[in-house]
């Protein structure tokens, strides 16, 4: 017998029998044992497309000084000390160490809260262990498991199919190809390319109908998935936020580098101690430089994931949380959403209006015999009354599928095979030749078309979900395919009904208010759609079709989408060209989907929102997954991203206000002192300082009207106000050196204490201005911040009086320069006060 490798690239399993294949992986039909799947977990690694990121400690702690200024500011603390200057390179040190514990404190807390919320939604699946069907999460999948797969279910790997019934797979993600694939156990050729390889499922895809057994080959990166995912780098998509952070970068950069280099070959011209002039541009860079600015995002976002897991909302991706407070259109399904999601039956009747028993009875045969798609549609029915169906027996089935719309059962009574077909009341008239009126007789469809559409209209409009019923007797045949619903008679119409939610037109209303218009998008016809749109608060005037889309170009749906609130008759690949068409015309768009047909369209959503009851290939797809199906849960939610989005800002608005006038009046006061108007550890020093409040804004209070309306990164916006609130900085900066130089005839040491007293204080205070648009006394921060500004302002001023104030070069001042330099930090105060009033009514955001 040929010996097999698992572990080479050309192994085509495909052309293996499954009796084979179980024995290379030393494997059987009733999967492994826990131990040896541990074993294999350890040799094989988890079943994950890439490594999870390192979050030890060290390397955490570590990557606080991963930046290439901290790493040559500590090349030149090592160049201080080699040349005998140990103080100051023990300094350095020491606030380098001090900074990078300040931000791994905080980043190791985001990180534990994070991984903790994620454990809340982790995908799993079921595999046979020591025997016994258990859920377990996908990543602990390894080659030679055994797992069972129903519809809805992710394919964990690469797999060999060893038992199904009626199973057919979405295998877009790998082939393009946008209808299900039917799959089966067997051997195909080993030449046959991936699209072919009926008899195995891949990791990435997922069961649209049908359920399967199926042995695991290859997991991870190892997986055709994998492959694919190895040459496209495994990066998603840049968020709109992530787009905005790195543009904000670029440009902090180029400003920093402009002047750190102008300012060092300035101080170097006017023959300054080269070593001196190398460790100020580098301490300007470093306050220049909003370092903290991926610590203080990091943290913002883990804070506002865990406020969001308090209102049932679960951030599977950090960044995605921002995209949600700027999401200004929400697609939505109606079922679960507007309505209670819990179906019912209303009534069943014949086409003229009668209750009908041999339609329900016919329903009841084909729900309580279907198997491949489990939906609440057949629980409804088979609860709302108990029929006896002995004298039946199931021979056959043809599953539903998105494409047609039906489910067909065939059944056997005393010798007769009979189909009994039920779906979408258009696609059963579609394979109708005949209908059945209530006293039995049998007419030409022709002669009541016209009465059952409508019938069917009428019920729609009342927002109830219509079905049709038909069957054909097909004599002695006992196997059905898709081809045999032709012929048919129609019998009767399943009326059901699913409430609307209450409170929920409330709730639309709020997201309205808040700026998100929603998009009602469902299979549902025409009429059902716009008569629960209309009772939530959604215009009809404008409903679009699948029929609709199919004729359109996307110029002309790029013109309509905008003033569109229903979407009708949808089919499941059309989601995704809404969604897109909605994007170009400028909006952030959230899509909530929790089916099997609904993967695309999250992945193509900006935020992509799921529940936790949803199907797997849905959960895992979403950016954010919500414990409970409620579109007032998402209003929370959105309040909570724009809370996060609007207290990151507020770290740019410091950063760029204070920070920055601060480094740009000594970058120009270097020029005309004769000596340097902070001392590299001094600005270092003030540096950490001023960092030190600002690493409490993530738990900061924010106005209401921060969160009323979407919110977007606007790089203009954020270069104006540093324009403006930058050299307002910098004035008061040279107000200050002008009274210590000239009023106070202050000695060098008397100007760096002074100077850097004004410069802590006044970054201090600032940071409780710019926090808010309203005057700063009317806005409340939080008790974190202003608890971290007071003790800031506490240790500047007490700082010159200690012996470690003497280590940094300080000296003791007295009590008028103290009084004047608070002066001068008040009135710094009041204008900037004035100034953001002024500011906020000229400039938008």
């Amino acid at each position: 017998m040929k010996v097999i490798v698992l572990s080479e690239p050309p192994f085509e399993f495909w052309s293996v029998p499954s009796t084979e294949l179980i024995d290379a992986l030393h494997s059987s039909s009733e999967g492994l044992s826990s131990d040896e799947a541990r074993e294999r977990m350890a040799r094989y690694g988890s079943n994950l497309l890439k490594p999870r990121p390192r979050s030890s400690s060290i390397v955490l702690f570590l990557s606080q000084f991963s930046s290439p200024i901290i790493i040559i500011l500590l090349f030149a603390a090592g160049l201080s000390a080699f040349l005998h200057d140990l103080t100051d390179s023990l300094i350095i040190l020491s606030i380098i160490i001090a900074s990078g514990l300040l931000g791994f404190i905080q980043e190791r807390e985001a990180a534990n809260a994070v991984a903790s919320l994620l454990a809340l939604v982790q995908i799993r699946t079921t595999v046979i262990r020591d025997g016994t069907q258990t859920e377990i999460p996908v990543e602990e999948v390894v080659p030679g498991d055994v797992v069972v797969l129903s519809a809805g279910a992710a394919v964990p790997g690469d797999c060999a199919i060893l038992e199904s019934k009626d199973l057919f797979v979405n295998e877009a993600t790998l082939t393009g190809e946008t209808y299900p694939v039917e799959k089966s156990p067997g051997v195909v050729p080993p030449e046959t390319p991936l699209g072919g390889r009926t008899n195995c499922l891949f990791m990435g895809t997922h069961v649209v109908s049908g359920s399967a057994s199926a042995l695991v080959v290859r997991t991870g990166k190892n997986t055709e998935f994998g492959k694919v995912s190895e040459r496209l780098r495994l990066r998603p998509p840049e968020t709109e936020f992530e787009h905005g952070v790195r543009r904000f970068g670029l440009f902090l950069m180029e400003v920093t580098l402009l002047l750190v280099i102008t300012i060092f070959a300035i101080n170097v011209y006017l023959a300054r101690p080269v070593l001196d002039s190398f460790l100020f541009s580098l301490a300007l860079a470093v306050g220049l430089t909003p370092q903290l600015l991926p610590a203080i995002i990091s943290v913002n976002l883990s804070h506002g994931a865990r406020r969001m897991a308090t209102q049932q909302v679960i951030v599977k991706r950090l960044a995605s949380i921002e995209n949600f407070g700027s999401m200004n259109a929400l697609c939505s399904d109606k079922t679960g959403t507007l309505t209670e999601g819990v179906v019912k039956l209303h009534s069943v009747t014949s086409i003229d209006g009668q209750t009908s028993e041999k339609t329900l009875l016919y329903a009841y045969l084909n729900s309580t015999y279907e198997t491949a798609f489990v939906n609440p549609i057949d629980e409804a029915i088979r609860q709302y009354r108990q029929l006896d169906i002995s004298a039946y027996s199931k021979v056959d089935e043809v599953p539903y599928d998105f494409i047609r719309k039906r489910l067909s059962i065939l059944v056997e009574r005393n010798g007769e095979h009979i189909i009994l077909t039920k779906g979408a009341v258009t696609n059963v008239l579609a394979v109708c030749s005949s209908a059945e009126m209530s006293d039995g007789r049998i007419v030409n469809m022709s002669t009541v078309l016209d009465q059952i559409q409508e019938r069917f209209r009428e019920l729609s409009m009342q927002g109830l979900r219509v079905l049709g019923v038909a069957y054909r007797n097909i004599g002695a045949d006992t196997r059905i395919s898709k081809e045999q619903e032709h012929d048919m008679i129609f019998v009767g119409f399943i009326v059901l009904f699913d409430p609307i939610k209450s409170g929920v037109g409330d709730t639309v209303n709020e997201l309205r208010k808040l700026g998100v218009s929603l998009k009602l998008i469902t299979g549902d016809n025409r009429l059902v759609a716009a008569s629960v749109g209309v009772q939530v608060g959604l215009t009809d005037e404008d409903i679009i079709t699948g029929a609709n889309l199919h004729q359109m170009s996307d110029e002309a749906l790029l013109n309509r989408v905008d003033k569109t609130q229903i979407f009708a008759e949808i089919e499941p690949n059309q989601k995704e060209r809404i969604i897109l068409a909605l994007k170009r015309s400028g909006h952030v768009v959230g899509y909530l989907g929790d089916g099997i047909n609904d993967a695309s369209a999250l992945h193509a959503a900006d935020v992509g929102i799921s529940v936790d009851s949803a199907v797997d290939v849905a959960k895992d797809a979403a950016d954010i997954v919500l414990l409970k199906k409620d579109l007032g849960v998402l209003a929370h939610g959105v309040r909570e991203g724009r809370m996060t989005f609007a207290n990151t800002l507020k770290y740019i608005f410091m950063a760029t206000s204070a920070n920055f006038g601060n480094m740009f009046s000594m970058a120009g006061a270097s020029l005309f002192l004769p000596f340097l108007p902070l001392l590299p550890t001094q600005i270092l020093l003030t540096n950490l300082l001023t960092d030190f409040p600002e690493m409490t804004i993530a738990s900061d209070s924010v106005d209401a009207e921060l969160v009323e309306e979407p919110r977007r990164w606007n790089i203009s916006f954020i270069r104006d106000f540093m324009i403006v609130f930058g050299p307002l900085s910098s004035i008061f900066d040279f107000l200050t050196f002008a009274v210590l130089l000239l009023v106070l005839h202050a000695t060098v040491d008397q100007f760096r204490t002074g100077w850097f007293a004004e410069s802590v204080v006044s970054a201090s205070v600032i940071v409780l201005v710019v926090r808010t648009r309203r005057a700063f006394y009317m806005s409340k921060p939080s008790k974190y911040l202003a608890a971290a500004t007071a003790i800031v302002i506490g240790i500047t001023l007490i700082l010159p009086f200690t012996a470690l104030g003497k280590l940094f070069q300080f000296t003791p001042l007295p009590g008028s320069f103290l009084l004047i330099v608070m002066l001068i930090v008040a009135t710094y105060a009041i204008a900037a006060e004035l100034t953001k009033k002024a500011f906020y009514k000229k400039v938008r955001l």
